[in-house]
């Protein structure tokens, strides 16, 4: 039987944006537990009620060994998508949510927010999206994750 949990598997390289997040909602809800996408292949992903998928965006997608482990996830498990981006833009999970569909997953939702970014051209001009994650980025994040508890049943 499912434990009432929620696993959040995160992949957070350059400054670490992504983790902040997750790491500031597991402080908040004692019932989510991460694992940095390196040791993922040591928990059983069945073994939870919700399954998140965190990343920062790295050339306008998920990170590929996210997008790897999804692959691998049990079908009709319920899924959300977290993601910190240097510039705002539409289609960040298109390539995440196709896998999801393929597994015959349950997309439950999805929340971006902006992260610092120096990559490539950015670093000429000191970076962008400056000072994110905020304290709002992230009160919004557990706005986010408050409404899929509800939706999920997740105590």
């Amino acid at each position: 039987m499912k434990a009432n949990k929620t696993l959040i598997v995160c992949f957070s390289t350059h400054h670490g944006n992504t983790r902040k997040v997750v790491d500031a909602l597991a402080a908040e809800h004692e019932e989510i537990t991460v694992v940095d996408i390196r040791d993922a292949d040591q928990v059983n992903p069945s073994d939870y009620s919700l399954i998140g998928l965190a990343s920062g965006i790295y050339y306008g997608h998920f990170g590929k060994p996210l997008i790897s482990w999804a692959e691998t996830l049990p079908a009709g498990s319920p899924v959300f998508t977290l993601y910190t981006y240097g510039a705002k833009r539409d289609g960040y999970v298109n390539d995440i949510n196709e896998v999801l569909r393929k597994r015959n997953c349950r997309i439950a939702g999805s929340f971006g927010c902006p992260g610092y970014d120096t990559f490539g051209p950015f670093r000429l001009i000191g970076g962008i999206a400056k000072g994110h994650p905020t304290p709002t980025d992230i009160r919004q994040a557990s706005s986010f994750y408050e409404h899929l508890k509800k939706q999920e049943r997740i105590n």
